[in-house]
């Protein structure tokens, strides 16, 4: 696809920079789910119990909330480049500190310092990202979550097999973590330079969700609230109430999350060939329906159709989050970063609030209500998704 408004040189440039963001948002799925498996490890050595470690990760979520608006300011002074450049170093140097704790206070502050670089390089890739997508004028956002997804799956796995074949925590933390800064060390000079975006880095440089800021910001909470409960409910879902067995009360999110990576890898073609407005109804819908799905396998008591059930969640809310970014990206008046950052932290709410909300709707009045309510919310993203239309003028982009 050749892009008129570039010269060759730049044209390269941008497409070089696209693969660099690419590896990036890799370089974040990877060394996060890297840390993930050795969680009942680090528990046992600590001997926690259930509560202080809910605390401890909970302490993780909060590095992310506080740094994530600051990403903004940061991004906003020097560019998205080097905020990237210089969260995605120590977040990788520091995914071994959580591993090595060797008391329960340390164990938290080491988490809320990961989880607080964890959330400023998720501001600056995504605003990155923006940068390069207007460079190339096409949509590229899917596709760099869809590597976030691929690292995350690359990770885990990875640390299942180096850990069955007898490798320490410690060992493999420190391969995952030199992977990682070869992987970051190799691409960081293709990113896009300061310069790029700096025209762009306007009006305040911090904000809260308000405004145009505060419908996308609430789409992306809701979007993020169903995911972060599919990601704690599904199990107990599958076992507790259609009483799968073991094996199979694990696949309903592995389905959900295949499913969403699938989706974020068709995503850009989706986009081009659909537009935003009518991507964003179509995934809204076809996750409304998917958790209806999960609502009629109660009474059937079949798990197949809850299968089908979590597989439209994740086809549904794959490209969601991505195409939020990059309308908050082109929010006329505000730096990228600035923006993206208000939208990430009022999402990143949503997977906090999520759980809990499912536990507590499905404690007082069932798992039928639950879902009930969390249709309303998809079904609300569907409603509002012409909403998007309004903040860009790129067709190629942001069509509708």
């Amino acid at each position: 696809m050749s892009i008129p408004n570039l010269g060759p040189a730049e044209h390269l440039r941008a497409r070089a920079a696209r693969r660099s963001i690419a590896t990036i948002f890799f370089v974040n799925g990877f060394v996060f789910a890297s840390w993930v498996p050795h969680i009942p490890t680090v528990q046992a050595r600590l001997g926690i119990g259930p509560g202080m470690l809910g605390l401890a990760l909970l302490s993780c979520a909060a590095g992310a909330l506080v740094a994530m608006p600051l990403a903004g300011i940061l991004i906003a002074r020097w560019g998205s480049r080097k905020v990237t450049l210089g969260s995605a170093l120590p977040f990788c140097l520091m995914a071994v500190l959580p591993v090595q704790s060797s008391r329960l206070s340390l164990l938290i502050l080491a988490l809320f310092a990961f989880g607080a670089v964890n959330g400023t390089m998720n501001v600056a890739m995504n605003a990155h990202g923006v940068t390069v997508a207007k460079r190339l004028d096409r949509p590229i956002m899917s596709s760099l979550h869809a590597f976030f997804s691929i690292g995350g799956l690359v990770g885990a796995s990875g640390s299942i097999l180096f850990l069955s074949v007898g490798f320490t925590p410690l060992l493999h933390m420190c391969g995952a973590i030199m992977l990682g800064l070869l992987l970051v060390g190799g691409v960081w000079r293709f990113l896009l330079p300061s310069s790029t975006d700096s025209t762009e880095r306007t009006g305040p440089t911090f904000a809260l969700p308000r405004g145009p800021l505060l419908l996308l910001g609430l789409m992306g909470f809701f979007a993020l609230m169903v995911e972060g409960a599919m990601g704690d409910w599904s199990a107990v879902y599958l076992r507790g109430m259609l009483k799968a067995g073991t094996g199979l009360a694990g696949i309903g999110f592995t389905l959900f999350s295949m499913a969403m990576a699938v989706g974020r890898l068709t995503g850009d073609r989706l986009v081009i060939a659909l537009g935003p407005v009518r991507l964003l109804r179509v995934g809204g819908t076809l996750a409304t329906c998917g958790l209806v799905a999960l609502g009629i396998a109660l009474p059937l008591h079949h798990p197949a159709a809850a299968l089908v059930g979590f597989g439209c969640v994740g086809l549904g809310l794959s490209n969601i989050n991505p195409l939020l970014y990059l309308a908050a990206g082109r929010t006329p008046g505000l730096a990228p970063g600035t923006s993206i950052s208000a939208v990430i932290t009022a999402g990143y709410g949503g997977i906090l609030a999520g759980p809990p909300l499912v536990g507590f709707v499905t404690h007082r009045m069932g798992m039928p209500v639950a879902l009930g309510l969390l249709a309303i919310f998809l079904a609300f993203i569907a409603v509002s998704a012409s909403y998007v239309r309004s903040l860009s003028p790129s067709k190629a982009v942001l069509s509708t």
